[in-house]
């Protein structure tokens, strides 16, 4: 049975999001048009204004007549936000103590829930992590967006909703918290970062839920290893 359009333009949504937040379509870039993503997508034009019409409610585009859709840039935390209050290190290991335990269950449900068309958002979204070379900016929203896409391939809104809210902050107050050896400009440490991430990808591709949640509270529990005394 084919897809309901709806279906398939919160699968295009997503996929364009996570490229917004990677930063692989940065801020003040056009979208590709109409044409060119039903072309990409091989859908329908009605499939694919639904998608552009979720991503302008999320705020992440905004559209102009005759002149296409443009990303903006990504929103701030409302100030109520749930990291409002994070400055300490005691605050970073509640985060991340939070989100060894939120994400290694996101983790565990996208290896047993996760579509074709969302094991390869994550695949690329772990590849726009490689390439984001010493740049700490790039290297923080391809961090982030990676985590999203899992999140977005567990198919439960709520478990997204809660990685949204935190938003791109997790990971940048996070790594104010590591040490002197995990900056984001350090080869050595994005390479290892990188093989913590491939890691849980290869269990989601296994469809293994023990394995991908084991990934995840691995590479999570590193991060709070490497934090400063």
């Amino acid at each position: 049975m084919q897809e309901a359009p709806r279906g398939l333009a919160s699968e295009i949504a997503d996929e364009l999001r996570g490229r917004i937040l990677s930063g692989a379509m940065p801020a003040g870039s056009q979208v590709p048009t109409e044409a060119g993503l039903t072309e990409e997508f091989g859908v329908s034009r009605t499939v694919v204004r639904e998608a552009l019409q979720q991503l302008r409610a999320g705020g992440l585009v905004e559209s102009f007549q005759g002149r296409g859709s443009f990303v903006l840039s990504i929103p701030a935390e409302p100030a109520d936000g749930l990291l409002k209050q994070v400055a300490s290190r005691r605050d970073v290991v509640d985060l991340i103590e939070y989100r060894v335990g939120v994400e290694s269950e996101i983790a565990a449900h996208a290896a047993t829930r996760r579509s074709e068309t969302q094991l390869l958002a994550i695949q690329r979204a772990l590849d726009a992590f490689a390439s984001v070379g010493g740049e700490p900016e790039k290297a923080v929203r391809a961090d982030f967006a990676f985590h999203l896409a899992i999140a977005q391939a567990t198919n439960n809104r709520l478990f997204l909703g809660a990685l949204e809210e935190l938003g791109p902050r997790m990971i940048l107050l996070q790594r104010t918290g590591l040490d002197e050896n995990s900056a984001l400009t350090s080869a050595s440490h994005l390479a290892t970062v990188l093989a913590e991430h491939a890691q849980v990808v290869a269990a989601i591709q296994r469809s293994d839920p023990l394995a991908a949640a084991a990934a995840m509270r691995l590479h999570l529990s590193n991060s709070k290893s490497r934090l400063r005394p």
